[in-house]
């Protein structure tokens, strides 16, 4: 018997689809770094990571409900690692939980996604500053790597160009040698990455200007100009965001998940509902 549509519960067929380059670039963000085709990866993480790109490409969406059984059917696992890789999600903002609904695909609203890019910039400056300051020469040799495939990205297409800036920023975190602050923004910038993206998918138009600043951040980085440096990237985050956000506001109400009341969320259950 076919479930009730009131449910929201998403096509999880795309779970079983052809893994594209924005989906590896998201995986490898939330394996932090692993190989995907390693044997030492568990389970339950190559499962968050698959379900992290589906999300991120905006197949399954927000608000919807993301069910044990179900996952665990279509992928022809146990339950057991699909639970643990949904709280693997719920590490990386991806998911909540909520009462009696189990896990649920986040969506914040314009406050909280403004909150949440606020974070993101203090400390990607934080962690620029200090990768400029200890590996110059690393960073320039790393944009000047990079830049020509943003380039060439630009020309393809918008996903194309959202995966080379998403590796971009993912390299340029990892030169950094504090590892408490690699691992917080690796975190904060795959839960922002799916909205960046809509903000390029509304607003393509957006893709030369962001070029355009990476080339004059690659030419600083040369220059060893850190101030330049600085206020150019905290230019290019604001941009980030500021698109992000008109993205989220252009979604029909519907798309947005509804609000829940601090008493629901100390109400929630200790495992995703069946």
């Amino acid at each position: 018997m076919a479930r009730n549509k009131t449910q929201n519960l998403p096509d999880l067929s795309a779970l079983l689809a052809p893994k594209n380059a924005l989906m590896l670039a998201v995986e490898r963000a939330v394996l932090r770094g692993h190989d995907w085709a390693a044997a030492s990866v568990p389970i339950a993480e190559q499962i968050a990571a698959r379900l992290a790109g589906v999300i991120t490409l905006d197949l399954v969406k927000a608000g919807q409900r993301l069910l044990e059984a179900d996952i665990s059917e279509v992928l022809h696992v146990s339950r057991a690692p699909v639970r643990e890789a949904l709280r693997i999600l719920e590490r990386d903002r991806l998911v909540e939980f909520q009462a009696r609904r189990g896990a649920i695909v986040t969506a914040p609203d314009e406050n909280e996604l403004r909150d949440i890019f606020r974070v993101r910039s203090v400390l990607y400056i934080t962690m620029l500053e200090q990768v400029a300051r200890e590996s110059p020469s690393e960073l320039a040799a790393l944009l000047t790597e990079y830049v020509p495939r943003l380039a060439k990205a630009a020309d393809e297409s918008v996903d194309a160009y959202a995966v080379e800036s998403f590796l971009l920023n993912f390299s340029t975190i990892s030169l950094c040698h504090n590892r408490l602050l690699v691992d917080i923004l690796h975190s904060i910038s795959l839960r922002t990455f799916r909205y960046v993206r809509l903000g390029m998918v509304s607003a393509p138009q957006s893709i030369g200007a962001s070029l355009k600043v990476w080339r004059a951040l690659q030419k600083a980085a040369i220059k060893r100009d850190e101030e330049l440096l600085l206020g150019l990237a905290a230019s290019r985050l604001d941009e980030a965001r500021d698109a992000a956000i008109r993205a989220i506001a252009a979604k029909p109400a519907g798309s947005q998940r509804t609000r829940v009341s601090k008493t629901a969320h100390a109400k929630v259950a200790t495992s995703p509902a069946d």
